[in-house]
C-alpha cells in the first residue's frame, strides 16, 4: 500500500458529550449554553462563542428543517487534540442544507452562511434514519500556526 492509499486513522476521542433534545427553541437555548459551558470546562474559553453560535445555528436548523413530531435532535460534541466537532442530528434526511443568499429583508437564510465562516470545516453526513450536520473549529497550538479561516 502506498502513502497515498493509506487510511487515515481517526484520532482519540479527548472529551464527549452527547445529549437528544425536544424539537423546541428552548432546547436551541439550552444546547448553546451547555455547550459554552462544557468547552470552556474542557480548557478551551476561547472557542466557547463560536462554539455556542454554531451549535445555536445548527440546532435552529435541526428545529426548523429537521423536525418530526415526536422526534428528538441529538448534539454530539467531540474534542480531539487537533478539533472541537460539534454535530447535530435530526430524522430529517430527505431536506440535506445548502448554502445560499438570503435576502436583504429575509429573516432567516444565514445560518449556513454564519457557519462556513467559522469554522474550519462543516458538512453533512447522511444517516440511517436522518442526517447530521457538523461543524469543526481547529485548536490552534499556538500565535505561529494558524489554520482554517479564522486565522
Amino acid at each position: 500500500m502506498t502513502a497515498a492509499e493509506q487510511i487515515s486513522v481517526p484520532e482519540p476521542v479527548l472529551r464527549e458529550d452527547r445529549l437528544n433534545f425536544t424539537p423546541t427553541a428552548r432546547s436551541v437555548t439550552f444546547s448553546r449554553r451547555r455547550t459554552a459551558r462544557l468547552v470552556r470546562e474542557w480548557g478551551y474559553p476561547g472557542l466557547a462563542g463560536d462554539a455556542a453560535l454554531l451549535v445555536s445555528e445548527l440546532a435552529t436548523n435541526a428545529l426548523l428543517h429537521g423536525a418530526i413530531r415526536g422526534r428528538l435532535f441529538r448534539v454530539h460534541l467531540t474534542l480531539t487534540a487537533t478539533a472541537l466537532r460539534i454535530a447535530v442530528s435530526d430524522p430529517r434526511g430527505e431536506r440535506l442544507p445548502g448554502l445560499r443568499e438570503a435576502a436583504g429583508d429575509e429573516c432567516y437564510g444565514r445560518g449556513l452562511l454564519i457557519v462556513a465562516r467559522i469554522a474550519d470545516r462543516w458538512g453533512v453526513e447522511p444517516r440511517t434514519v436522518g442526517k447530521t450536520v457538523f461543524a469543526e473549529l481547529a485548536l490552534r497550538q499556538g500565535p505561529d500556526m494558524p489554520m482554517g479561516p479564522r486565522e
